[in-house]
């Protein structure tokens, strides 16, 4: 396979030098070598997204899948896997897709350990909607919902996601196409709810481009939770002058995955006897 037969005829709409093109990018180099490596076919991948810039994806990458709804690309990966676990399924979403509407998602996703890969891009704006705050907003952004300067503390996903559970936490950031590739196909690869968080800025709403790239340092994968919460909280998601931002995989284990603990090939043999005296004392009358 070649990059090629990655690409498809849609026209590409997103702002002109963003982000989100090497993503894209990203994405399909890690699709087209793991066919190559024969990991999988093209038709084995299903991609799922949320709304926002970052959904465009699916409409520019030759894979199956269908749009989420806001907040909700994160259940529609897992019911696809639960569905057909055979399936290689890469969710994309946005900081305000993922982190606000879709927080419970995330969360629980982190808990319960499905096998997919979750790439969110954060921006740190909702940025289709020109400028409005989102979870992961520094305090002070002056943004459309915050023009005396955003009030709140952003959230720090990556200490989020290790907290909840998550067999698979990464930070990366969307300039760095080699790294990016190469943690995309780790994530994918995982068995279990991999997650990364990529760095995303919006040059047109957000462009804190010169901070990220002046900041960013590369880990090697901690041995134990622990060293990685450490590592995690060494960025608190603002944009202190003092910070410095760690990137790479924070963390990885093996353990069961959703479909393995819900038994997935046998759970629906189960017979059931439904209680139909409990039915008959709800019936309204």
């Amino acid at each position: 396979m070649k990059l090629n037969d990655m690409h498809t005829k849609v026209p590409n709409t997103w702002c002109p030098a963003c982000p989100n093109f090497m993503i894209l990018s990203s994405a399909k180099k890690a699709i087209m070598e793991l066919i190559n490596e024969k990991y999988a076919k093209q038709s084995d991948f299903a991609a799922v997204t949320g709304i926002g810039c970052h959904g465009k994806l699916y409409d520019y990458i030759n894979i199956g899948g269908f749009y989420g709804l806001h907040g909700r690309a994160i259940p529609a990966a897992t019911g696809l896997v639960l569905g057909n676990p055979a399936l290689k399924v890469i969710a994309f979403a946005g900081d305000g897709d993922a982190y606000a509407e879709g927080i419970s998602h995330f969360i629980n996703s982190a808990r319960m350990n499905p096998n997919y890969a979750l790439f969110v891009h954060n921006n740190k704006v909702f940025a289709l909607t020109t400028g409005q705050i989102t979870p992961t907003s520094e305090k002070g952004y002056l943004g459309k919902s915050t023009p005396k300067g955003n009030p709140l503390q952003p959230i720090n996903p990556i200490a989020l996601a290790l907290e909840a559970g998550a067999s698979f936490v990464a930070r990366e950031y969307a300039l760095d196409v080699k790294n990016l590739t190469a943690t995309m196909k780790a994530a994918i690869k995982h068995k279990g709810f991999a997650y990364v968080d990529i760095i995303q800025p919006c040059l047109t709403f957000h462009n804190f481009t010169d901070y990220i790239q002046d900041r960013t340092y590369r880990i090697k994968t901690p041995k134990t939770l622990e060293a990685a919460l450490k590592y995690a909280r060494v960025w608190d998601y603002s944009l202190s002058k003092k910070a410095k931002i760690p990137v790479g995989i924070f963390y990885r284990e093996n353990r069961p995955t959703l479909e393995e603990s819900f038994d997935m090939k046998t759970w629906y043999k189960v017979k059931r006897t439904p209680n139909m005296r409990l039915w008959e004392r709800l019936k309204v009358k």
